[in-house]
This record gives structure tokens, C-alpha cells and sequence, in this order.
């Protein structure tokens, strides 16, 4: 159906009255059924056309078909791994340990201060050195305000810990 024709630019109805309007007033419809009619009657084959054309298809097949003799695992797709059964006499042979496996594992289990020099992202650069920048000097009581107590501090404190209510007062 053409976009200038006037059932095209009419909204859709869904009664039988505005179908047969638009059939009617859409004489290129039909004639291009008929026109797809005729054609099909035209070109029907016999047996030696159609057997051609199977020919053609299956030697185009075969000049884009490549045969895969090397198989590999696809990186692009997740493996999904099924665990064994923890009985079965073949699972649990001794298998010796591959060095280089452990030591990847190994390496990748360590943090990134020990694998690496400096940091790898600006992320990381906080909190790389962790070390204090003045001397914990335990017995400088400028930075350690410990709890100290004296005999009435110290007798609260326990009557605290015995359960007496009146902190507060």
C-alpha cells in the first residue's frame, strides 16, 4: 500500500464497513495480487530447473564451508564447572602439583602493597603508606590520653559494672 493513498492517511477502524472502503478505494492492491498470481504460474519449474538450483545452492555451500579441525575453549563465554563426586575412586588419584599454578595463585592472593612497587590506580594511592608519620611513642601523654583511675572513678566504675542504675544522676 502506497503512503499517498487516502486508506493510508485514514486511522484504522475496526468495523467491516471502513475494511471494505479501503479495499475498494485500493485498486493497486488487488492488481498487484493478481500480478503475484500470474508470476507464480510463470515460474513454475520442472524437475531439471529445480534440480539446478539445488546444484547451485549445495556448490555455494561448499565454497563457503571451512572445516575446523583445531578446537579452543571460547573466552567470551562464561564456564560453568560441575564439581566431581567426592567418593569416586578416579577424582581422588594424587596428581603431582604444578609449581607455576601455586605460584599464580600465591601471587594473587597477596595485597597489592607486596605485589607491586607503587600503586596501579589513584585509588590506591590512599592509604599506600600506611605508616604513621610521628613515632607511636607510647609514653608521651601529648597523643595517648589513656583512662586513669582514681579511687572515686575506680568505685564508680564498678559499681557500674555490678549493674547500678544511677549513671545518670
Amino acid at each position: 500500500m502506497r503512503k499517498d493513498s487516502a486508506a493510508w492517511r485514514r486511522p484504522f477502524a475496526p468495523n467491516s464497513a471502513s475494511v471494505e472502503r479501503t479495499v475498494r478505494e485500493s485498486p493497486a492492491r488487488s492488481n498487484r495480487a493478481k500480478d503475484m498470481a500470474r508470476r507464480q504460474k510463470e515460474e513454475m519449474q520442472d524437475e531439471v530447473q529445480k534440480d539446478e538450483i539445488l546444484r547451485e545452492l549445495y556448490l555455494k555451500e561448499l565454497r563457503t564451508q571451512k572445516l575446523y579441525t583445531q578446537y579452543h575453549v571460547n573466552p567470551l563465554r562464561k564456564v560453568h564447572i560441575i564439581t566431581r563426586k567426592p567418593m569416586s575412586w578416579h577424582d581422588n588419584l594424587e596428581e603431582p602439583a604444578d609449581d607455576r599454578f601455586l605460584n599464580l595463585i600465591h601471587h594473587a592472593a597477596q595485597g597489592p602493597r607486596k605485589k607491586y612497587p607503587e600503586t596501579q590506580t589513584e585509588s590506591q594511592e590512599i592509604g599506600w603508606n600506611a605508616d604513621p608519620l610521628v613515632n607511636p611513642a607510647r609514653d608521651d601523654h601529648r597523643l595517648n590520653h589513656y583512662r586513669v583511675y582514681q579511687d572515686i572513678t575506680l568505685y564508680k566504675a564498678k559499681m557500674w559494672s555490678l549493674g547500678e542504675d544511677d549513671r545518670h544522676k
